[in-house]
């Protein structure tokens, strides 16, 4: 029975290698990490800026469909930006209520790419771009995992396409006994994030 928790912490233990691997990156590629900032050694920022490419040559070698359809692309920003208004102050007002710790939008939305001097303008907002959704999506789905906790800890019976970070801790699709028996305590269970 313990089976799928295990592989659940198998992933989670790659996670953290991968996350381990990536940051040995720095050394390879001459920079260092202060707080939020990242900092590039002088001569690999002079370097990096001989690689910036014209906007008008970025354009130019644009196939005409990614620049039709870039304005569908921004346009998911209203949404997006309505998103995450919405589940900050959801988060705001209920998890108190619920007891349940707070995501830190920080931890996910990451905006860092634009300070690459080797990006042209339009590069780098497309990278800010990039960053913002993508990490909104995985506040959001955090969020929404303890939220899933919290009112319905119960696995799925068909496969999903994503196992999100609490999901080992839901109990078996069908085992209505343990859920009588364990839906209170599971609802508090996020010691593991304190």
């Amino acid at each position: 029975m313990r089976k799928i928790p295990d592989i659940i912490e198998q992933i989670r233990n790659l996670e953290n290698i991968l996350s381990l691997e990536i940051q040995k990156k720095e050394e390879e590629f001459f920079y260092k990490i202060h707080g939020k900032k990242v900092r590039f050694e002088k001569a690999t920022k002079q370097y990096h800026k001989t690689l910036v490419g014209g906007i008008h040559t970025y354009l130019f070698n644009a196939s005409l469909l990614n620049i039709l359809t870039a304005p569908v692309i921004w346009f998911c920003l209203l949404p997006s930006v309505f998103l995450d208004l919405t589940v900050t102050v959801y988060q705001a007002i209920c998890f108190p209520v619920y007891k349940i710790p707070k995501v830190r939008r920080d931890d996910y939305i990451v905006i860092d790419r634009h300070a690459l001097n080797y990006l042209n303008a339009m590069e780098k907002l497309n990278c800010v771009y990039c960053g913002y959704v993508n990490g909104l999506i995985a506040y959001v789905q955090e969020i929404a995992a303890r939220t899933e906790q919290y009112w319905c800890p119960i696995k799925h019976a068909r496969k999903i396409g994503n196992i999100h970070s609490r999901y080992n801790k839901f109990l078996e699709y069908g085992d209505g006994n343990e859920y009588r028996k364990k839906i209170e305590s599971l609802r508090r269970d996020f010691d593991d994030l304190k």
